[in-house]
């Protein structure tokens, strides 16, 4: 990791500025303290990013548990609920030993994608109003009902009735900055290449605020359009702001059940946006997602044991952090340091961060999630892709991020019955070259492949020893899903970091 500290730094920062208004505003659509939700962020960052295998997630609270902990809160009371986000990791542990993790290979390259492209919608859709300086509804929330409610639509035009121009300049500028930093600048290399230009964004939103508060008073951001970090006056009063569960309550049945409910859902969530973010790796590395429920639970449990929200790993930061350039995993637990270390020493400084700059910065992530380009592409690859790829779009942007992933599988599911689906089957040997030392690795693929095969090619694939000669024989296939096309493509990028020779045999 120290060799890619280069790549990783910058990017750690950017992932930083993203994550803190993220953190406040889930907190705050949740009900709970706001300290709670930057909890979940730091703990996210330092201690399931350094347990995690992913090179490239970041975890942290996400908004698709946000309804479930809203009615927890409710329900039981806040020290209640972190009883139930504590027991919540031991279960997710569970999950993990018992290698629950395969569960994820099971979703279809066409509802990943529609994933990604409809958290960028959303992303995109729900950051406009932030950037005309609109902003009644927090950070984070990603549902199509807001919780001022209006939808996400609707809030467009309260937007365009309540246009502050102050931050529409700031976030002009900042847009400006970022595309040609993204376009021009970046590409010369050198300082340009290991400052980011989002960092240069938010830098000169902080100089805009700090300038126009001293000069131009007229001209400054409100409080209201600012990130807005709890600030204690005293180390008495940091310390208030960790709570710790109500130990009493652990033969509560309903605290049972919502610590299942948490594990269950936060493990889902986990597990989509972690084949999402594999895809997006542009080195195909694939993470070992038994190993990433254990690193999710042991997150859960310190953050319910000391007053955090529930952690999964969240899509928003990690697609941040791959545009940003990050190359392993130190990027996700530098950016943890950095809130830990912000919110002890320097919040006041944070709080001078317009919404509008990082408004831009989401902009311009949630439309490389959901480029007009991707829809072609799918459309191109048939129906079959399209049309669960598409349900699952609609759906994330009309529902929320769970039941847009319900739908896409459903149609998926539809799609693949209506093609008679049939098992299929394939057959691995191994053999090692006398001379040599080097293993030769024959896999024959069967003439019916789909995505429901794709785990268990993916496992047989990461197994085959480094240095070694793979012949991959498609020439029986009649029917093969693009998925485990993908999979044999992603494999082929792999193996020259692994020193694999490859030959894929078609007929």
């Amino acid at each position: 990791m120290k060799a890619s500290l280069r790549q990783d730094l910058p990017a750690s920062i950017v992932v930083f500025f993203v994550a803190v208004p993220l953190c406040l505003g889930i907190a705050f659509t949740s009900g709970a303290p706001l300290f709670a939700g930057l909890i979940a962020g730091i703990i996210g960052g330092i201690v399931v990013g350094t347990i995690s295998g992913s090179p490239l997630g970041v975890s942290g609270p996400a908004a698709g548990l946000a309804v479930i902990v809203a009615q927890a809160i409710t329900e039981l009371g806040f020290e209640v609920f972190l009883l139930a986000v504590f027991l919540s990791g031991f279960l997710q542990i569970a999950l993990g030993l018992l290698r629950a993790g395969v569960l994820g290979y099971f979703f279809p390259s066409a509802v990943i994608r529609g994933m990604l492209a409809g958290i960028g919608a959303i992303i995109f859709l729900k950051q406009i109003p932030h950037a005309f300086g609109w902003d009644k509804e927090p950070e984070g929330e990603t549902s199509f009902q807001q919780v001022d409610g209006e939808n996400t639509f609707t809030e467009l035009l309260r937007a365009y009735e309540h246009i502050d121009w102050n931050a529409t300049l700031v976030a002009t500028v900042a847009m400006v900055i970022l595309l040609v930093w993204d376009n021009v600048l970046g590409k010369r290399g050198g300082f340009f290449k290991v400052v980011q230009g989002p960092l240069v964004a938010v830098a000169f939103g902080i100089v805009y605020q700090v300038l126009t508060t001293k000069f131009a008073p007229s001209m400054a951001m409100g409080a209201e359009h600012l990130v807005s970090v709890p600030t204690p006056d005293s180390f008495d009063e940091a310390m208030q702001q960790f709570t710790t569960p109500d130990w009493g309550a652990i033969s509560n049945s309903a605290v049972w059940v919502m610590a299942a409910t948490i594990a269950v859902v936060g493990s889902l969530e986990t597990l989509l946006c972690l084949e999402a973010t594999d895809k997006l790796d542009p080195h195909k590395r694939v993470t070992p997602t038994n190993r990433e429920l254990v690193a999710q639970g042991v997150g859960n449990s310190l953050s319910g044991m000391i007053g955090g929200l529930p952690i999964t790993q969240v899509i928003v930061r990690s697609s941040a952090n791959i545009q940003s350039g990050a190359q392993s995993k130190l990027s996700a637990i530098l950016h943890g340091v950095f809130l830990l270390l912000a919110v002890m020493t320097i919040p006041a400084v944070l709080n001078l961060v317009p919404l509008a700059v990082l408004a831009s910065i989401l902009l311009v992530v949630g439309y490389k999630l959901a480029k007009p380009q991707l829809f072609v592409t799918m459309f191109q690859r048939g129906w079959a892709q399209f049309i669960p790829f598409f349900v699952t779009v609609l759906g994330i942007v009309f529902t929320d991020l769970l039941k847009g992933i319900g739908l896409g599988m459903a149609v998926a599911l539809i799609v693949l019955l209506r093609r008679n689906f049939q098992n299929s089957h394939f057959m691995h040997a191994e053999g090692k070259d006398s001379q040599t030392g080097q293993h030769s690795v024959h896999l024959r693929l069967s003439e019916e492949v789909t995505f429901l095969n794709k785990g268990a090619i993916i496992r047989e694939l990461s197994e085959i020893p480094d240095g070694s000669s793979v012949i991959i024989d498609r020439s029986k296939c009649v029917d093969i899903d693009h998925d485990v096309i993908e999979v044999i493509e992603d494999f082929q990028t792999n193996a020259k970091d692994r020193g694999i020779t490859v030959e894929v045999v078609t007929g």
